[in-house]
């Protein structure tokens, strides 16, 4: 390595003829070296939240599992705040089919420890969340307010009451309020703890996949404040449409300081996990707030997903569209289809479809004829396998994030943790990619798995290539940046099963180091 790239990479012959006699030599001593790990899908800003708010994970992320357990984390929280603090309480993480209940907490679980308090619990997808009666109140969320398109206030039984869980744009008169912004150097020593978290997993790309406006500011602030140690590659969310697109201020797909603003994120549904995934065939399972024909709710109208994906080709902005649902991903490659035939042409887009998990066989053969990436999340078979299976039937739950097919297919598809819904960890990505087996131990879509050599290329050269960085990033090679992971095993000979088991050591940024793990860690 020099000046922060590879110089050479070859034999050792070849490696000593390059560097010199007066070169660092560095002895791995049986040690693994790869290249850094590309996030190619999560929320580095919503992680850096989560450190100031109450974590109601269950296990193994948390230890909460029951709706006590989200109350007294909650107490706990309130506790630890300054005296005369009466700021909304947040708790996120919180997981209704791993409670010991099995149903949403309410706000009259919530009531009795905060009756003045504004609390507000976001659910483990991020695509809804249950608000006390104080911050039903706060958000102006009545008997009277109507379900907005796109979202459900879920109301008591037999009543307009709202009973405390909103689901997916419902939830949008809540953001300001959870998104409260902090004192700014407060908010810049959380952005760094997220930073150094991501690096100490090998990490030397991050993603920052929705950035709300309330972030814009403190996500080019940090910028300017160098708190980036391994890059950050943003997308600023749709809702900004009409403010960003087309503003020369939004340096698109250009770093400065470790921040690139990659392109714009529609939302086009919600989780598969919360039974908001917008489906072509119905859930199998009650969904909260539904009566009939719940097949989970589009955010965005066809007309809307159109107009963003026109607008954004139009300009050569790179488009990330979350969907999860099949009836979400006809929606995607419907609005591809559309504005490429407006402008004539078939320019390299590299359209990202997040999650594409519960999809069709028929779609991953659009997504290889019309040039669309998707970036799979098969964290989900262990952590809700056995609940898609129950919501959805064993065959559309084994065909979950088809990775296998689609690597098979040709198509340069990206895996992702979705921190914080999933821990950003690339090693435990890699072995749910490789083994399938959900948190019971089931095998769920055999013929998904994949080789541990084509989990890396996932979890790098596919990842460098989703941000049209390949000539720099996911691979080894001379030229590239030294970008670097070295690790205690190597995940191509260590049992299939003992991958997750596999420790970071050290992490290098553009030939720096960022991570080394503490001796006798």
């Amino acid at each position: 390595m020099r000046d922060g790239r590879i110089l050479v990479a070859g034999t050792r012959a070849e490696v000593d003829a390059a560097a010199g006699a007066s070169a660092t030599v560095v002895d791995l001593q049986g040690r693994t070296m790869l290249p850094g790990f590309i996030d190619a899908h999560s929320h580095l800003f919503n992680y850096a939240d989560g450190l100031a708010q109450a974590n109601l994970n269950p296990p193994p992320v948390g230890t909460v599992a029951s709706i006590p357990d989200v109350v007294a984390a909650l107490q706990a929280l309130a506790k630890a705040r300054p005296a005369g603090d009466t700021s909304w309480l947040v708790g996120a993480g919180y997981d209704a089919d791993q409670l010991r209940e099995k149903r949403h907490p309410t706000a009259a679980d919530l009531d009795g420890a905060f009756p003045t308090t504004p609390v507000v619990l976001l659910h483990a997808s991020g695509h809804m969340l249950v608000a006390n009666s104080a911050a039903l109140a706060r958000a102006g969320v009545t008997e009277a307010t109507p379900d907005p398109p796109g979202g459900t206030i879920v109301r008591r039984p037999g009543t307009r009451i709202p009973e405390g869980l909103v689901q997916e744009t419902a939830g949008l008169p809540f953001v300001k309020y959870v998104m409260a912004p902090k004192p700014p150097e407060a908010e810049l020593d959380l952005v760094r703890r997220a930073v150094a978290h991501h690096a100490s997993f090998g990490v030397t790309t991050a993603a920052e996949h929705v950035v709300m406006p309330e972030k814009l500011g403190l996500l080019r602030r940090a910028a300017a404040a160098g708190a980036y140690e391994i890059d950050l590659v943003a997308a600023l969310s749709s809702t900004m449409a009409d403010r960003i697109l087309g503003n020369d201020s939004i340096p698109f797909g250009r770093y400065a300081d470790g921040l690139k603003i990659a392109g714009i994120k529609l939302v086009l549904d919600g989780s598969p996990q919360g039974k908001t995934a917008f489906l072509t065939k119905p859930y199998r399972t009650p969904v909260p707030g539904c009566a009939r024909d719940c097949r989970g709710l589009p955010s965005l109208t066809q007309a809307e997903t159109d107009s963003l994906f026109l607008r954004a080709y139009r300009l050569g902005v790179q488009v990330f569209a979350h969907a999860n649902g099949d009836g979400a991903v006809d929606m995607a490659i419907a609005a591809h289809r559309k504005a490429r035939a407006v402008l004539g042409d078939s320019a390299d887009r590299r359209t990202i479809v997040i999650h594409s998990q519960v999809m069709r066989p028929d779609q991953l053969l659009a997504y290889r004829k019309d040039g669309l990436l998707p970036s799979f999340f098969t964290n989900h078979v262990y952590f809700w396998g056995d609940v898609h299976a129950a919501n959805l039937g064993r065959a559309r739950a084994d065909y979950l994030s088809p990775l296998g097919s689609a690597l098979a297919a040709g198509i340069r598809a990206t895996n992702h943790t979705d921190e914080p819904v999933t821990p950003i960890d690339p090693l435990f990505l890699l072995w749910t990619s490789v083994n399938r087996v959900s948190r019971s131990g089931v095998l769920l879509g055999a013929d998904e798995r994949v080789t541990p050599y084509q989990g890396l290329r996932a979890l790098t050269t596919n990842g460098a290539y989703e941000y049209f960085e390949e000539a720099s990033k996911g691979t080894i090679e001379a030229g590239k940046l030294a970008d670097l992971v070295i690790l205690d095993r190597n995940p191509l000979t260590v049992a299939p099963m003992a991958i997750k088991d596999i420790t970071v050591m050290e992490t290098i940024k553009r030939g720096r180091t960022v991570y080394a793990r503490p001796s006798g860690a």
